[in-house]
């Protein structure tokens, strides 16, 4: 035993002269901070892993900070915004939670923070690891990895960007130490020592009794019982905690993974892969019913059932009150100054020997600013950044029939006026779960006409939101109907049966683009029955895990996904910009007005890229006439003033009917437009300034910046009145990168030069004709 305490006791002192010798940079703050505003241009300094004179990691790069100790337990204990110098994080936790076959860990973390509204640099050296949580073994520091493979189509992208994400990975390795184990074994033994209040043999049998018993592993059926050796095995389970930092970009991403190199099978029930106990932005002593959160926008990749998001709060990402913060000013103690990050069911993962299990991730981007349009912007460039695929924004038309006629006529004329995409929509006769050779052959043939005249082809599926039977639709618990009325389960036999021919089409027939309706928007199911999960716990873990994939596989495939639901971070290219459907029912002067309304409103998350609109060529809905654009030559104005709209903002819409023109002037007027959109893409694609939001009556506009291009900026005027206005507008030119002069180009070609004042700002003086536009590159 003397032998085993001095090998215990030489292993911890050699781990901690191997922490202690950290051969990084110092962290010199005021050395490490970038200068430059980030939304402008890159920063000079990529992400790198520091140390500190108190022998700290700091990984940073000259916008934020994320600071460790690594003694008694690796625990984060600062985060900072460099640039502002604000520091976000006021308490310790653990820096993830595991729950292994029924008993939750902690991982990282330490103890003994006297209070929890700011953290002192001399309080740390007093802590204490707990003495049952995971211990950090090791760390190491790599390259950013892709998350998946994506075939770029840069054609339809307005510049390249880069893939995978440059930047660093820093991990962390964590084990269970002999005193864990120790702990758990004493802690058992001491249940086993209670007194007993109730006793049952099961001697006689009781008609009543039910036997449960799973068949997955023994460590889940009545075998789990017996030995206290039986904790062991948890010895050689390995938890690593991942930290992505990327160059030029206030942004962290976290997740967990979990190496099972014990000889069993082990259950991951649930796990936390952030806890984060951040500073409030408000001290409320009442009640209060609309908090506000602190200023750190959260994405995951595990995020479903709607277009924002803000879904993520309904799957993954939690605010919580902190039941340590005793001391905080809302005499309830209910201010959400907790960010836990975990799915709301599950995992509830069975994970074979020699096997990894990947939580999702998470990105907290770190604001600077409470403005809403910077903070937008921040919003946007990070988006931009972490699922590129969202710059590819393809002109596409939905064609209203699937027939080879309807569909060879929508892709030559497309292939005339410069539109690159055809979709045949919902509707259309277009079935995707129709794997006959005969169809597959169909669509191959039409995709090879397709291609002959650079178009790309594809078409509309429908997943949820529709009934299939009882066996294959999702058993929803007591109380809780599905997301939209009717869905069947993704691991039903049904659904395994959708996803195959999906598979089977596209990589037969090479078509180029799906649009993915009703796709999974979370539903749980309770059945035991189906063959992809084993019930209530892990079915909204696996349905997802089943749709992601298909997603992700279509990105290697460079298959565009057009999806109505926040899949970005999945790999979906867009979704709806946001809008009402039965709208474009209303008479065609109404619609004009609602579609410039919804891209202004969905700009301020969404790039224009990330959105599409919907112009319905044939009657959709209803509305007859008044709301109808066919005949498209005898409603010429209307048609003119959508595509002024849509292509002025760099939004692409759903073209939807048989044909894009009926008569010469109309095939100009869609050329004329197509043509303005190519020959701006760079600066059309790039972010919006919100200029005037439309309401009909006095001129409205928008400000598309683009710093790093030529045309640094266009700017796009709207008159909605029946007759010309003139007016002196202030535009803001912050985010042009144009701090001094500016060269401004009218759509005529007048030009002159412009001084920009010193809250850059310039002011100019603008005619727009009636119902028109008016619009301005900025050089």
């Amino acid at each position: 035993m003397k032998t085993l305490h001095f090998f215990l006791l030489l292993f911890f002192v050699t781990s901690t002269l191997c922490f202690a010798q950290l051969d990084f940079p110092l962290f010199i703050q005021s050395e490490e901070t970038a200068a430059n505003d980030w939304l402008l241009s890159q920063a000079d300094m990529p992400a790198k892993l520091y140390k500190t004179e108190r022998n700290e990691l700091v990984f940073a790069n000259g916008l934020v900070s994320r600071t460790f100790t690594i003694e008694p337990n690796c625990a984060t204990i600062g985060i900072e915004h460099l640039q502002t110098k604000e520091s976000f994080l006021r308490s310790v936790r653990p820096e993830a939670e595991i729950a292994i076959d029924g008993i939750t860990f902690e991982v990282g973390g330490l103890n003994g923070q006297p209070i929890h509204n700011y953290l002192l640099p001399e309080w740390i050296k007093e802590m204490k690891a707990n003495p049952t949580a995971f211990k950090l073994s090791n760390y190491r520091i790599e390259e950013t990895k892709e998350r998946f493979p994506w075939k770029k189509r840069e054609k339809w992208m307005p510049r390249d960007m880069p893939w995978p994400i440059p930047g660093k990975e820093l991990i962390f390795s964590y084990k269970l130490d002999d005193q864990a184990i120790g702990l758990l074994i004493e802690q058992r033994a001491s249940d086993a020592e209670r007194e007993n209040l109730f006793t049952e043999t099961f001697q006689t049998p009781n008609n009543s009794w039910r036997r449960f018993e799973s068949n997955k592993g023994e460590r889940n059926s009545f075998m789990n019982e017996g030995d206290f050796e039986d904790y062991r095995y948890l010895e050689d389970i390995v938890v690593n905690v991942h930290y992505e930092l990327y160059d030029g970009l206030p942004v962290f991403c976290k997740w967990i993974t979990v190496e099972n190199n014990s000889g069993q099978e082990i259950r991951i029930n649930s796990f936390k892969s952030e806890i984060l106990a951040v500073t409030e932005p408000e001290s409320i002593v009442d009640p209060v019913k609309n908090w506000t959160l602190p200023n750190i926008t959260i994405e995951s990749d595990y995020n479903f059932g709607g277009m924002s998001s803000e879904n993520i709060l309904n799957s993954s990402v939690a605010w919580k009150e902190d039941s340590l913060y005793l001391t905080q000013v809302n005499y309830e103690r209910k201010t959400p100054c907790l960010l836990e990050v975990y799915p709301k069911y599950g995992p509830d993962q069975l994970i074979k020997p020699n096997t990894i299990f990947n939580s999702y991730r998470v990105w907290e981007l770190f604001h600077d600013s409470w403005d809403r349009e910077r903070k937008g912007l921040e919003r946007r460039r990070m988006m931009r950044t972490l699922a590129p695929w969202v710059t590819e924004n393809p002109i596409l038309m939905h064609v209203r029939s699937s027939d080879d006629d309807a569909v060879k006529k929508a892709i030559d004329q497309c292939a005339e006026v410069g539109f690159e995409m055809v979709i045949m929509t919902f509707g259309s006769g277009f079935n995707a779960e129709d794997n006959s050779i005969k169809n597959i052959e169909r669509m191959k043939t039409l995709t090879e006409y397709a291609h002959s005249k650079e178009i790309a082809l594809g078409g509309y599926s429908l997943l949820a939101s529709r009934s299939i039977d009882d066996e294959n639709n999702v058993v929803m618990p007591e109380g809780m109907t599905p997301r939209f009325g009717n869905s069947p389960c993704l691991e039903s036999e049904w659904g395994h049966d959708y996803f195959d021919k999906l598979y089977q089409l596209y990589e037969e027939s090479n078509l180029d683009v799906l649009e993915h309706d009703g796709s999974y928007p979370g539903d749980v199911c309770a059945s035991t029955k189906h063959p992809g999960h084993e019930g209530l716990n892990d079915s909204q873990w696996n349905q997802y895990k089943r749709v992601s994939e298909f997603y992700q596989w279509c990105r290697s495939k460079g298959i565009y996904l057009n999806v109505p639901d926040y899949y970005f971070l999945a790999g979906s290219n867009k979704t709806g910009m946001g809008y009402r459907e039965t709208n474009w029912s209303l008479p065609r002067e109404q619609q004009e007005i609602i579609e410039r309304q919804n891209i202004y409103d969905g700009t301020w998350s969404k790039t224009p890229s990330m959105g599409w609109m919907f112009v319905p060529l044939v009657q959709y809905h209803g509305g007859g006439a008044a709301a109808t654009i066919e005949p498209l030559k005898e409603h010429l104005p209307h048609y003119a003033q959508r595509l002024s709209n849509l292509f002025g903002a760099g939004v692409q819409a759903c073209y939807r009917g048989p044909q894009l023109y009926d008569a010469p002037e109309t095939k100009i007027l869609v050329e004329k437009w197509v043509n303005f959109y190519k020959k701006h893409r760079q600066v059309l694609d790039g972010d919006i300034i919100h200029l005037r939001r439309p309401d009909g009556r006095d001129w409205d506009g928008i400000l598309h910046v683009n710093p790093d291009g030529e045309e640094k900026g266009l700017i796009m005027l709207y008159n909605p009145l029946e007759s010309a206005i003139t007016r002196e507008i202030t535009i803001p030119v912050y985010y042009t990168g144009l701090h001094e002069k500016v060269l401004l180009e009218e759509n005529m070609g007048n030009k002159q030069n412009l001084t920009v004042n010193r809250d850059y700002e310039i002011t100019i003086n603008v005619t727009i004709p009636e119902k028109g536009y008016n619009f301005f590159v900025l050089k």
